[in-house]
């Protein structure tokens, strides 16, 4: 998804930043109650999430072409799943063109629902982190180096889909970018069980 972001979301020091914090209190309340109240589904396949916490691009759909076509080769029969938005055609034709075991659905959970029924083995979910119905046994996230977090506060007042704290769910992180001692650390003071890549 490309797009246009806003100066603002890089400086935290700025009086947009000031007018939209309320607003991002409020998607905090929403997202923690979302959290807490809703029901997640187990399912009979292992589930590999490619997400980010950053609004825009940071490599997650190449990534989960990689990983599909990795399992592919190791002998696995795995499905890309992705859920259906008018602003992603992009993407959706990316992964058309690179790989033939592609869904996209209007809703996750059916999606994964209908790979069972059609006897694939592994799901691959291309952007679905903030999809809390879903038990994934695995959580990629991906962050791209040029930008990071940005000023590190949520939308609207920043970037950020869901607050940095919310890497405790996550297995491994992916960079897009150089070698950042700096931001390793600092995501490791929140899960020092992360596996960082690059």
């Amino acid at each position: 998804m490309n797009f246009n972001k806003p100066k603002f979301w890089d400086n935290k020091f700025n009086l947009f930043t000031f007018l939209l914090i309320p607003f991002s209190i409020i998607m905090f309340i929403i997202i923690f109650l979302r959290k807490k109240l809703i029901k997640e589904f187990n399912f009979n396949l292992p589930i590999i999430c490619v997400g980010n916490i950053y609004l825009g691009g940071t490599g997650k759909t190449p990534l989960s072409i990689f990983i599909a076509k990795e399992l592919l080769r190791l002998g696995k029969k795995p499905l890309i799943v992705r859920k259906f938005y008018n602003s992603h055609a992009d993407e959706h034709a990316l992964i058309k063109k690179e790989f033939k075991n592609f869904l996209l659905c209007k809703n996750r959970v059916s999606g994964i629902y209908e790979a069972e029924k059609k006897k694939f083995d592994t799901v691959i979910l291309d952007d679905g982190f903030q999809d809390y119905k879903i038990k994934k046994n695995v959580n990629i996230i991906c962050f791209n180096q040029r930008q990071l977090i940005g000023n590190g506060l949520l939308l609207p007042a920043g970037p950020l889909r869901e607050n940095l704290s919310s890497l405790k769910k996550a297995q491994i992180v992916l960079i897009n970018g150089k070698k950042n001692i700096k931001f390793e650390q600092k995501i490791l003071k929140i899960n020092k069980n992360l596996s960082i890549f690059y």
